[in-house]
């Protein structure tokens, strides 16, 4: 009998209060941001979704999560009042941030845009 191997799944980064800047503030590429709690009913709806585009955009966006409970000094930073949180950083700006659940099709959208804007950016 064969046993059917699982693809092992892709581990998406765990930024730190230590390592935002190294990572997220001075990227060349996009930066998606998820804000979370391992209690938080939706951010376990959201954590997969996460996963997926930190496997796909790989190399083209970065995609990182931020345990809130972990990391206080980044949730007051950003006035994270509520979680899910899902923040979106070019260039080292915040340029967008949406809170609660937001399906995968639109996270993917706003990526590609950064993704062909900062590209347009680098050919002209």
């Amino acid at each position: 009998m064969f046993w059917r191997k699982k693809k092992p799944k892709y581990e998406t980064p765990q930024i730190t209060d230590a390592s935002f800047n190294e990572l997220v503030a001075e990227s060349k590429i996009p930066v998606l941001v998820d804000f979370y709690a391992d209690w938080c009913g939706p951010c376990k709806i959201l954590g997969p979704i996460i996963d997926e585009l930190a496997a796909e955009f790989d190399g083209k966006a970065l995609v990182v999560k931020v345990n809130t409970e972990q990391n206080p000094k980044l949730s007051q930073h950003f006035k994270i009042k509520s979680i899910p949180t899902i923040m979106f950083v070019n260039q080292g700006k915040v340029v967008e941030r949406f809170q609660g659940l937001i399906p995968k099709p639109n996270l993917e959208e706003i990526l590609n845009e950064y993704i062909e804007a900062n590209n347009s950016e680098t050919e002209a």
